[in-house]
């Protein structure tokens, strides 16, 4: 029998969803789960903006970041997951133009200098519906409705079919703010950087609370059904090419094959170095 989480992250509760034999993997194998270019990208351009943010509101502008984004660069350029990348210099330049089309994106969705920010990378843990939640809220802003949870995210914008499953992650947030403070955040928002910019916003009530919990909830006792019986299936699909344990997952390797010979896998997928 697994164990289960202490506590339980948005991120980890997609994982599963995403692939309850992988999950399995990352958090009770512990085997290594390295991040990908997109991830680093994405790590650089929120520390930047978060010791942005954390200046004072004049400060807050694009020559500032370029500044701090300088300062900073040596430690990813020396950090472990950006040395695994293992990069040459024209893809180092690609790197750095990709995580500063990033950071300089906030600015085509709102002026910085004009937030009221309460806090940023604010670790926060509560008891939604029964379920230990943990996560870290990228910014904590004041509005005059009240409270904004704001996230940032460096990938490409969600379909609008999708939209609700994104804002899912924003929504929990409030509600973990809510439980901690005693007051509900008025609005979520993502904020999406880069050239596909896009700001999704949501307005926070008791009702969306509800229902994004009780869905957590749900992902939570499935969980615990996977962990209490051993039982941790394969959820096979495209993502099995960007899966860091393809090697080892014989499922995983069959739908990689099955998907390259039908011409419905990119060739540059990760996974294919490793079957």
């Amino acid at each position: 029998m697994a164990a289960l989480p202490r506590f339980f992250s948005v991120s980890a509760a997609g994982m599963y969803k995403q692939c309850p034999r992988r999950w399995k993997h990352r958090y009770v194998d512990k085997l290594p789960d390295p991040p990908g270019e997109a991830a680093v990208v994405g790590t650089f351009a929120h520390r930047v903006l978060e010791i942005l943010c954390d200046k004072d509101s004049k400060s807050r502008t694009i020559e500032e970041a370029k500044k701090i984004a300088r300062d900073i660069w040596p430690e990813t350029e020396n950090g472990s997951d950006f040395k695994s990348l293992d990069l040459d210099e024209k893809k180092q330049k690609e790197f750095r133009w990709k995580a500063w089309v990033a950071i300089e994106g906030l600015w085509g969705l709102e002026n910085p200098s004009e937030v009221n920010v309460l806090s940023t990378e604010k670790k926060i843990s509560a008891t939604l519906s029964d379920v230990p939640f943990f996560g870290v809220i990228d910014r904590l802003d004041q509005t005059s409705k009240g409270t904004a949870v704001t996230d940032y995210k460096t990938g490409k914008p969600p379909s609008p079919s999708y939209k609700d499953d994104a804002l899912n992650q924003i929504v929990l947030y409030a509600a973990a703010v809510g439980c901690e403070t005693g007051n509900l955040p008025t609005k979520g928002r993502l904020l999406y950087l880069g050239k596909d910019s896009l700001e999704l916003e949501v307005d926070i009530s008791e009702e969306l609370v509800a229902k994004s919990t009780n869905q957590f909830a749900g992902t939570w006792e499935k969980l615990k059904d996977s962990c209490e019986n051993d039982n941790f299936d394969t959820q096979v699909g495209p993502l099995c090419g960007w899966c860091p344990y393809a090697g080892i997952c014989v499922d995983g390797q069959k739908e990689i094959k099955k998907r390259l010979a039908a011409g419905r896998m990119r060739t540059d997928a990760p996974a294919l170095q490793l079957i």
